[in-house]
Parts: C-alpha cells; structure tokens; sequence
C-alpha cells in the first residue's frame, strides 16, 4: 500500500517519525496541531477534487507535536461539513503516538476519498492536489474540472455483468498484503470498489479475471512494424502484434515484457570503452507513458482499446479519450496532475507502478532530453490522445533558435516525416492563419519544404528537407 498508510499501521513510538520521513506528494500532507480548521478546507476539497489522499494533524516541520495540547480536534472533525461545498467523503481516525518530547499522545488522520463532483471551499474557491502542492483554480480550469469529473464518474459505476464473486484475491492481497484477516469484499468496500452489493467498473479491472466479458475494448495492444511506416493489406510489415487482457496490472506486465523485447536499439559506447546495443529510446520514458495509458484512458469509450505500436524510429502510444483536467497541450510539462479514473490511479501507484509524485511527464521529458533525444510529442485527436517517442537525435542547434510553437512542428515533422497542414492544426492547437503564419516562416528560413500540385491540393503535405 501507499507509504503513508503502511506508517500508520507502526507502533506508537514510531510512527510519528515515519510520517516525517515520507515526502509529502500527491496523496499525503502533514499539518500542523496550530492549523485552524477553516485551513483544511482547500486540501479536502483538492484531494476530493483530483485522487484523495491523507491528511495527518499534529506532524508538522520535522516534529511531533501530537494533538493533545495545541489541537482543534472537534473543528478539525467539522471542517469538511462547515467549509467544504458541498462536503466530501471524508473518514476520521486517531491513532496513538509518541510526541518528540516522549510525551503519549494522538494524530488525527483524515482519508480523503476521490470524488465524481466538484468540490470547492464556503469562499467559493476551487483547489486542485497536484504533487505535493494544492493549486487554485482559475475560473476557466473550474469548468474544465467540472466538465471533465461527469467522465471520472465511470469507474464508480456498478459493473452489470461482473458480480462480487469474480474477485480474485490474490490480486487483492498483492494489493493490500497487510489486510490483517479482513474480508477481500470488504476491503474493496472500504476503498470504493464495492458499492452495495456490486463490484464498481474500476473493481472489475484491477481486481477480476472475466472483466474482458463485460470490457472487451479494455485491453492493451503492442505491435512491432518492420520499417518507419505503417503500412496495409499485403504490404504490411508486422513483426509482432499481441493482445493483453486481464486485470490491468497483468496487462501492463505484459505490456513491458514485449516492448522490452521489440523495442528499436542502436549501438552506442558503454562506460566500459566498448560498443554495445542499447535501447534507442529510455525505458523509463515508454514505460511512463504505457502506465499513464493504462491509468486514464477512458474506459467508457466503446469501440477501441490502447495499443503501442514500435517502429524502427519511434514508438507510438494511442489511448481511448483526449487529455484529462486541466491541459495546455501547448506545454505538457505544465499539465496539472488529474486523473479520469483516481482510484485505478491510486491502486497503480499503491503498487508502485508510478513515482506517486505527479510528475511522470516532466520525468519523461528529462529522460528525453538526457538522451539527447526530441522532445515527446502529444496529439489529441477527436477520441483519443498519441504520444510519440522518438529514437532521433535532436538538432540543438536548430531547436535552440525556434520558439516553442516551432519547435512543435519540426518535432513532429521530424517523427513523421511528413504532415498535412490539418495534422499540424491537432498538434499545436493554433488557428489556421496563426499556423500559416509560423509555417511560411519555417519555409523562408528553409527548415521546411511543402509538397504539393497546387495551393489546395487535398494531398499536399509539409516536410523537413535533407
């Protein structure tokens, strides 16, 4: 389980100094026994708001302090009714501790639960967790939020066709190895799995093997084309196309075992002084887009599944439904952390499938760039969201005199060979006479080069010249 929960479990005398150990990140914050209660509302209503989490009184800046002689605990306990609109789903416990200063006392935690609504605070402010940080939302990012939280509501729906007795629980013990006797039902209940008496969507994914019964789109697809081209019919190139279903932490399993096997490699000098086969592209940067694919895609979108497709240039990464939250695909590094489906985010992380830090995409972007490697690049589409992971060196000399909107285009240009001026509009995002304008620009200064038999050639395309 999440660091934080396994702590809360230690005895008296230790578990004070393990909560200061921990980093603080997307699902855990100390607070100090001085916080007045008014001050919890922008942190319940930010965890609610994007994946829940942990709330701890009385550990605060390298001590602990415990609750009993500076704490509020009764307005602690109303905070969420008095200042939280409307109030989230919030579980309140003690436990037992051992102050700094050796004295006996309690922490006060408060479990936030991940919500279907949106949640803000009695001054009418919108927080969003994202990392270790609490943001505010601006008024536009409300709406987005807001619009957005009617799709997260899937996962929590009741699964029609899996019942309560399809629970595997080994998976639930890998899980939640620490149960302690508890029923596995009851362990998912707790969490938000099981409702009633009926398995959620999200329950059927992580913790069923016949969820393929009921989702036959929700599975995990690697395919390995022989060349840089995605070619049809009798002319394709497939040298390996597999098909993962099962609870989605085996699917990613699986996942990674065949993109390590297929994925594209170049010889490169070890620390050793020898020449030796590598990977072309990190690991640690597929990898992170595999586990974000599988994390938030939309599962309530019927007719398609997420594949990874490798070539011997790039490896693609198309996943069911566009960017989740709060987005400018303009500057992903940027992208506020939400998740479409926050407890299958929170069951992926417990089970350190991610850093749980919120920051999987600037990471990728590093490992990217210490490859000395293009930039990653995301498409939205109508339906669904690419990320393309390229295998070729990045001209830094070129890249450092472009602005950012340039250097969006060469990337894509340089991973695609070739791109209409419509692909380029879903890439950047601009308008059409905006995009005109950097494209002419690009062509003068002869980065560019446009392919075609007349100004409206419905086959024209743009490329990057040799």
């Amino acid at each position: 389980m999440h660091a934080a929960r396994e702590a809360l479990t230690l005895p008296p005398d230790q578990v004070g100094e393990a909560l200061l150990a921990l980093r603080e990140d997307q699902w855990f914050d100390r607070k100090s026994a001085r916080t007045r209660p008014v001050a919890l509302a922008p942190v319940i209503s930010g965890m609610a708001n994007a994946e829940g989490g942990l709330v701890v009184m009385g550990v605060h800046d390298g001590t602990v302090e415990g609750i009993a002689a500076a704490g509020d605990e009764n307005g602690w306990r109303q905070a969420n009714l008095e200042f939280v609109e409307p109030p989230a789903s919030v579980r309140i416990h003690k436990i037992a501790c051992r102050t700094t200063t050796g004295a006996h006392d309690h922490l006060l935690v408060l479990d936030v639960e991940p919500s279907e609504r949106l949640h803000k605070t009695n001054r009418d402010e919108a927080y969003l967790r994202v990392g270790d940080e609490t943001k505010k939302l601006t008024f536009e990012q409300r709406l987005e939020l807001a619009y957005d939280k009617g799709d997260s509501k899937y996962e929590a729906t009741p699964a029609k066709l899996t019942p309560l007795t399809a629970i595997d629980e080994d998976l639930v013990r890998r899980w939640d190895p620490d149960g302690q006797g508890t029923e596995p039902v009851e362990l998912l209940r707790a969490r938000g799995f099981v409702r009633g008496d009926e398995l959620t969507v999200g329950g059927a994914l992580l913790f069923t093997r016949v969820a393929p019964i009921e989702f036959p789109e929700a599975h995990l697809r690697v395919i390995r084309h022989r060349g840089r081209e995605r070619r049809t019919g009798s002319r394709q190139t497939l040298a390996f196309d597999e098909r993962y279903e099962g609870p989605l932490t085996e699917q990613i399993d699986h996942a990674v075992a065949a993109i390590t096997e297929h994925v594209p490699t170049r010889r490169a000098l070890g620390d050793d002084g020898r020449f030796t086969t590598i990977p072309a592209i990190p690991r640690d940067a597929w990898l992170e887009g595999v586990v974000n694919a599988v994390t938030h895609r939309s599962y309530s979108l019927a007719g398609d599944h997420t594949r990874i497709e490798i070539f011997d240039d790039r490896i693609e990464i198309r996943s069911p439904g566009r960017f989740p939250g709060i987005v400018d695909i303009q500057d992903p590094e940027s992208i506020s952390r939400y998740a479409r489906n926050p407890r299958v985010a929170r069951v992926l992380a417990d089970l350190r499938y991610g850093q749980e830090r919120g920051e999987g995409i600037k990471r990728m972007f590093e490992e990217m760039r210490l490859a000395r490697l293009a930039e990653p690049v995301y498409v939205e589409g109508d339906r669904d969201l690419v990320l393309t992971l390229s295998a070729s060196p990045v001209d830094e000399a070129l890249e450092s005199r472009l602005p950012s909107t340039a250097r969006a285009i060469v990337r894509y240009l340089r991973q695609h060979q070739r791109a209409s001026t419509g692909e380029l509009l879903k890439v950047t995002g601009l308008s059409r006479p905006a995009l005109r304008n950097h494209l002419e620009t690009l062509r003068r200064e002869g980065v560019i080069a446009w392919h075609g038999n007349a100004p409206r050639d419905p086959r024209a395309y743009w490329y990057l010249p040799d």
